[in-house]
């Protein structure tokens, strides 16, 4: 009898099976660490704003957030970011906290990193660069990275707000202190400005932290820029994302309606607990207003 190559084949071992088994899971942890962790989406967004003055209509916004340097997002790939964000030529660029990461040696560590950040973040060629603290950045030291932000050219916005003219026409950025570790926290009555409730101007809010929306929204607020999730960093498909922070859980990643407010939450540039993000890629977010 003749025996075909098929039936001479030995079924797969159970040894086999596992051992593949592993070299996947193994395949997918590298994947989630070194490539996944570095691929960069760059998100585009049309938001009407109904009340914007016309000369501001096509006014492009790029935000980052959520950089955590050294722990474990490295120099090469916030360069990386950057060249991204120059290349996308915006009209202002956003930063929604979180520049480090608390490390377990202490701030004495880690303040310098926000120095070197600080550093990389000069190459932002945008004239109009704005940011705002997150909960890991006032765990560490919020004045030694508001120093480390500002003597490299980042103005920082902690409840407090700055117009932005054209044309004889202004809108207002505010930005608010974390609300996890910030002390004080967010005080939005004196972040947003009288005068623009009264003269019906429209203001645009950076707040880390994107479930204080609601509180936010209570402000005339148009439009809300937040980050602090990482989109859930590990998204297995059909299941709920895997890694949600406090104050992170309610507005994941995305665009959102919190009654007449609208709010955008960017999924961040690094990671925290363990350096990988699987089906969650890494969001440079351009917002271009009309």
């Amino acid at each position: 009898m003749v025996v075909s190559a098929l039936e001479k084949k030995s079924p797969l071992t159970r040894r086999q099976f596992l051992g593949l088994s592993g070299l996947s899971v193994l395949g997918l942890g590298l994947y989630a660490c070194e490539i996944a962790r570095h691929e960069i989406d760059i998100v585009h967004r049309t938001i009407v704003i109904p009340r914007l003055p016309e000369t501001f209509k096509g006014f492009r916004i790029v935000q980052i957030s959520d950089f955590h340097y050294k722990e474990y997002t490295e120099a090469f790939f916030i360069k990386l970011v950057i060249h991204e964000v120059n290349a996308l030529k915006p009209d202002l660029v956003v930063l929604t906290g979180d520049f480090i990461s608390y490390s377990p040696a202490g701030p004495d560590k880690s303040i310098p990193w926000a120095y070197e950040c600080g550093e990389l973040l000069t190459r932002i060629e945008c004239r109009q660069r704005y940011a705002v603290l997150g909960n890991h950045d006032c765990v560490v030291d919020g004045a030694a990275v508001t120093d480390a932000m500002t003597t490299h050219g980042i103005a920082m916005l902690n409840n407090e707000a700055v117009p932005l003219e054209r044309n004889g026409k202004r809108i207002w950025l505010a930005g608010v202190r974390d609300a996890l570790a910030g002390h004080p926290g967010p005080d939005f009555g004196k972040a947003i400005p009288k005068t623009a409730q009264a003269d019906g101007e429209p203001v645009i809010l950076l707040a880390h932290e994107p479930d204080i929306a609601p509180t936010a929204a209570k402000y005339n607020v148009d439009l809300m820029l937040s980050g602090h999730t990482h989109g859930g960093q590990v998204r297995i498909p059909f299941l709920p994302p895997m890694m949600l922070p406090p104050l992170g859980r309610n507005y994941v990643e995305g665009a959102f309606q919190v009654g007449p407010m609208q709010l955008y939450v960017n999924r961040g540039i690094g990671s925290v607990g363990l350096p990988v993000r699987f089906n969650c890629p890494p969001e440079i977010t351009v917002i271009t207003l009309a």
